[in-house]
């Protein structure tokens, strides 16, 4: 009697495990942000579809083969490789409860310096590229009626600096969507929360994460010219600890309540006060004229 109330307990404990294990679909999980997450992920217990450009079998081997991984190729501009993926993921683990938007790249130069193509090609990633994955993935969890989406932003989608604005300007639009899904999603039982996280010692800033412009104009070498020449220096010597920042995504996927801005690292906290605190003097300056063009009687109707 006792055994079989032992094996009783023991069913049930895995039956919750199993109830309680997570299905991720992360995106750019080759190196950084998105491989550590992916590691934490299946630390944790739960289940990882995995998507890379490129050399899939190089993932798998680097996360030791492990039973709950699942690396599909896939490039976020490509619609029909997203929609293609997607249904791969659903077909190996049967749903998704965690879409983690991590694609991205970064693209140092003045924003005159900066050709159509360049511009283009970085929104076609952090942009277009979120919103394919967001499209392909939320008709499941909107059946599931549950999930979480974490769209990876920056400390520059909170204010800009020379050299980065345009890079910055994808992270805003990523906060930006992230907000208008948030409010069209509460309702549907989806939680969407953007991360914004500082400086962290990833390979954002190897020549394969970022690019520079082409184009280089000599008016903007006291600015822009020390963002271009400082970034080799950085790179690796950046004060975030990547495996840090995974476990706060992965506590982010286990609360109850997520925020829907997390600014990760004191550099964004810092970033984030600072315009804040610009904006306000500014507005506080310019209040009269801003408030100054109501009409001076109501029209009639």
């Amino acid at each position: 009697m006792k055994l079989i109330e032992v094996g009783s307990k023991l069913t049930n404990l895995k039956e919750k495990k199993m109830k309680t294990q997570k299905v991720w679909f992360i995106t750019g999980a080759s190196r950084g942000f998105g491989l550590e997450i992916a590691r934490a992920a299946l630390a944790a217990g739960d289940r990882v579809v995995a998507t890379v450009r490129q050399k899939p079998a190089q993932l798998t081997a680097t996360l030791d083969n492990h039973a709950n991984l699942y690396v599909v190729q896939m490039d976020v501009t490509q619609e029909d490789q997203v929609q293609a993926a997607v249904k791969q993921g659903i077909a190996r683990f049967g749903r998704v409860d965690i879409l983690v938007n991590n694609a991205g790249f970064g693209m140092v130069g003045a924003i005159e310096e900066i050709t159509d193509a360049e511009v283009r090609k970085q929104y076609d990633t952090n942009v277009f590229g979120l919103l394919n994955v967001t499209r392909a993935v939320l008709p499941y969890l909107r059946q599931q009626k549950s999930g979480r989406v974490i769209n990876i932003s920056s400390l520059f989608g909170y204010d800009a600096i020379p050299g980065w604005g345009l890079y910055g300007s994808t992270k805003f639009a990523v906060e930006g969507i992230s907000k208008g899904l948030a409010a069209e999603l509460a309702p549907l039982g989806i939680q969407v929360t953007v991360v914004a996280p500082g400086l962290f010692s990833t390979d954002f800033l190897s020549t394969e994460s970022y690019v520079a412009a082409k184009t280089i104009i000599d008016d903007y070498q006291e600015t822009v010219g020390l963002m271009r020449s400082g970034a080799d220096a950085l790179h690796r010597n950046q004060p975030g600890d990547p495996k840090k920042f995974a476990q706060v995504i992965i506590q982010l996927a286990n609360t109850e309540r997520p925020p829907l801005h997390l600014p990760v690292g004191k550099d964004t906290i810092a970033m984030y006060q600072n315009n804040v605190a610009k904006m306000a003097q500014e507005i506080e300056a310019w209040l009269p004229v801003a408030t100054s063009t109501d009409h001076d009687q109501r029209i009639a109707a």
